[in-house]
């Protein structure tokens, strides 16, 4: 299975969810919770993606920062599920910004303000 057939069937799946019981899988149950439950799973992951990113700079290995990365993406995907975004949004983001100077992406979504200095 390629990496985007992975995507599109956890998307396929996580849609699916939404209409199940709480009971009957753990996102069912992080839908029926709520949005408020989802991003803390999102915080909780990404929390310790940082601290496993830490570990893996001390130690070189880096088998739980995969781990604890897959658990940030997985939840992501929850939390964009619950907005119906599909993963392949992110993906034509990604492709749109390929070759563009992170610089000048960011200054395109920023309003330009006068610098204090220029004043």
């Amino acid at each position: 299975m390629s990496n985007t057939d992975v995507l599109a069937e956890l998307a396929r799946v996580l849609e699916e969810r939404k209409q199940a019981a709480p009971e009957s899988s753990y996102v069912a149950s992080l839908y029926h919770k709520g949005l408020n439950k989802i991003l803390e799973k999102v915080g909780e992951e990404c929390t310790e993606t940082l601290l496993a990113a830490k570990d893996a700079d001390i130690s070189g290995q880096t088998d739980d920062l995969v781990y604890e990365t897959a658990d940030l993406w997985f939840h992501t995907l929850v939390m964009l599920s619950h907005f119906n975004v599909p993963p392949e949004r992110i993906i034509d983001e990604l492709a749109r910004r390929f070759n563009v100077s992170g610089h000048a992406e960011k200054a395109a979504r920023q309003p330009s303000t006068p610098s204090p200095s220029a004043e």
